[in-house]
């Protein structure tokens, strides 16, 4: 807030140069939660990895309980956001950025440093690509959003069938689209997240303001994160 009131305090603003201010100020603090996540994440990995917990992680009962709690929380944290303390959102945004960070770490054991690498900074070009797209489009891209999701859970519950199948052209059809979902999700996420900034969510408090950062960050995080995964199955040799 404060930040907002020092950019305009001193100009004569019309409103829609005011919401584009406004809208500026709220996805920077998106996309700094969602790097400071990103950032967590591969550092927990890294020490993950080498204190040789990741060997013991990837043959032990944790990993799963670890996997499912993320999703849980993932759950609760869209289903609670209103009702949560910004401090609590914030801390279990923190707290899943870890726990992914633990059970990503089994990755270094499949995949070799170096196409991990690369394939974070593919990731990383095409997140970026989408994102300004996302941000500088006037098409409306609300109506695309619900495609997408009927798309995300067609990929779900085609891994799912997968595991008894065992088909490797399913395996790679599913990835494939996966990553046309997360592309397109990318998009349709920063536009909504950059229109939550427009519709006036910095009127509301800061309460709402770090509501709105942390859901807007998860959200980012999780298109990333899934691209990345899913463009290893690509990009990722395995290790020697």
């Amino acid at each position: 807030m404060e930040q907002l009131q020092s950019r305009v305090g001193t100009r004569d603003l019309t409103r829609a140069e005011v919401q584009k201010e406004v809208s500026t100020v709220f996805l920077a603090k998106v996309f700094n939660w969602m790097a400071a996540g990103l950032g967590i994440t591969g550092v927990v990995a890294l020490f993950t990895v080498y204190s040789g917990f990741a060997q013991t992680l990837a043959a032990s009962p944790l990993y799963w309980a670890l996997l499912f709690g993320e999703i849980g929380l993932v759950f609760f944290l869209a289903a609670r956001i209103g009702s949560l303390q910004p401090s609590t959102a914030t801390w279990l945004f923190i707290a899943y950025s870890f726990m992914n960070g633990v059970t990503l770490s089994v990755l270094f054991l499949m995949y070799s440093g170096a196409s991990i690498a690369g394939t974070f900074l593919i990731t990383a070009g095409m997140f970026g690509t989408m994102a300004v797209y996302g941000l500088v489009t006037k098409r409306d891209l609300s109506g695309m959003g619900s495609f997408l999701f009927m798309g995300l859970i067609g990929v779900l519950l085609a891994s799912v069938v997968n595991i008894f199948l065992q088909s490797s052209s399913l395996y790679w059809a599913v990835s494939l689209i996966g990553v046309f979902v997360f592309v397109g999700l990318t998009a349709y996420d920063v536009q909504k997240i950059k229109q939550i900034g427009e519709q006036g969510i910095m009127a509301q408090g800061e309460a709402a303001i770090q509501r709105g950062a942390i859901m807007g960050a998860l959200a980012l995080y999780l298109d990333f994160i899934n691209l990345f995964l899913l463009l290893l199955r690509f990009f990722g040799g395995g290790r020697d």
